[in-house]
């Protein structure tokens, strides 16, 4: 790891977030009941948006006119570029619709294409809106546990083509990196997924908004690389909200290749989805593609640096904590359960340790035992959430 760079980072946009409204600082007495924690839980990070991201929004702000908008050419320019040079994703301007989110995203697309009762399937431990968008709107929730040796995460192919077959199953929610477990899909993985849902006419929402948050070396696969016969019933959701720190600009994106499947969806936003795009997001976004790789390289040190500090400090105070392999995402997903009994796992985080972590009880009722930490903060906040952690087991 380049530690100039990493301080270098850090230095430029490392900032503090209290006293800011901001939900992952100042809402803790209000979530966990103490507001003296350090926060490491929501996936939202301690640095300033690009510098280029920043100047786009506030060249708008000085023209002082923040009325409805148009997409144009130059975003879609942007975004396909940033999208075909990373990863080889061809995308088609007619393919792309737009959402204030990617959960208010896969909340449509289970209500579009599926009916109430039917059966949802996603694998678990998986982030806990999933749950929530299956069981608020009413659709039979269905879950496969994801294998795990030592931290490594595969999938029982055949068990998954079975609980499709048994349950009914109409939408698979897949997880692109996964979170929490941080694995990152081959394509040879995905195209076996694909293979079984096209098989029993499943349809596929692929949720990929932590595509770019890679550990170094480790190259992803999105759906939309797949062979074309699987377009048919296939929506990729993607967004820079998790890139680059956007969340609250409310801007994600909805890509439908197949003809027949936008007809439908536009038939179904004219009357549950109108909304115009945000405008702040579209002038974020496409700054940030234009003009954040530098910002990301400099981010994916520090991510891959923190989860490094976090690796090796266990294994050799706390070894018996299984820290899953991290390939994607900015999380880390630990299990204490060889060394703290799940029913005391919150005292022992929040009490002892003084930690606002998201406890694995929310992603599967079977990691009561994890916590998942973010790792997209300052050096210093990790370092001191895993000698908290450490110094407590000793004690």
């Amino acid at each position: 790891m380049n530690s100039r760079k990493i301080q270098s980072f850090c230095e430029e946009y490392g900032i503090d977030r209290k006293q800011t409204n901001c939900l992952k600082w100042d809402c803790l007495q209000e979530r966990f009941g103490n507001k003296d924690l350090l926060p490491m839980w929501i996936a939202d990070m301690e640095f300033k948006a690009p510098k280029a991201t920043r100047e786009a929004m506030i060249e708008r702000i000085e023209h002082g006119v923040f009325g409805y908008t148009c997409i144009p050419d130059s975003y879609y320019d942007a975004y396909f570029e940033w999208q075909n040079s990373r990863y080889g994703v061809g995308l088609k301007k007619e393919w792309i619709r737009f959402s204030q989110g990617v959960v208010q995203a896969f909340y449509a697309m289970i209500d579009l294409f599926t009916e109430q009762g039917d059966s949802v399937l996603f694998l678990t431990p998986v982030y806990y809106p999933f749950f929530n968008a299956v069981k608020d709107q009413k659709r039979h929730l269905v879950t496969l546990e994801l294998d795990s040796e030592k931290g490594n995460y595969t999938l029982d192919f055949e068990e998954f083509e079975r609980k499709i077959v048994e349950e009914k199953v109409k939408l698979f929610i897949q997880c692109s990196p996964h979170n929490p477990v941080g694995k990152v899909w081959t394509k040879e993985e995905l195209t076996e997924i694909a293979r079984i849902c096209k098989k029993h006419d499943v349809f596929i929402v692929s949720d990929e908004i932590h595509q770019d948050i890679l550990k170094k070396g480790v190259q992803f696969t999105s759906a939309l690389n797949l062979d074309a016969s699987y377009f048919n019933k296939l929506i990729v959701l993607n967004a820079p909200s998790k890139t680059f720190n956007l969340a609250c600009l409310l801007h994600a994106h909805i890509v439908i290749p197949n003809k027949q499947l936008r007809a439908q969806f536009d038939a179904y936003a004219n009357i549950h989805l109108k909304s115009e795009p945000s405008l702040m997001g579209v002038i974020a976004t496409e700054a940030s593609y234009r003009g954040g790789k530098e910002w990301l390289d400099g981010l994916l040190e520090v991510i891959d640096a923190n989860f490094d500090y976090l690796e090796e400090t266990l294994a050799l105070k706390a070894p018996q904590i299984v820290l899953s392999n991290r390939q994607g995402t900015y999380l880390a997903w630990l299990d204490l359960s060889a060394y703290v009994e799940p029913k005391q796992l919150k005292e022992f985080i929040q009490d002892k340790c003084g930690l606002a972590v998201d406890f694995g009880s929310w992603f599967s009722p079977n990691t009561k035992g994890f916590v998942r930490l973010n790792l997209a903060t300052k050096p210093e906040y990790v370092q001191q959430a895993v000698n908290k952690i450490v110094e407590n087991l000793q004690k």
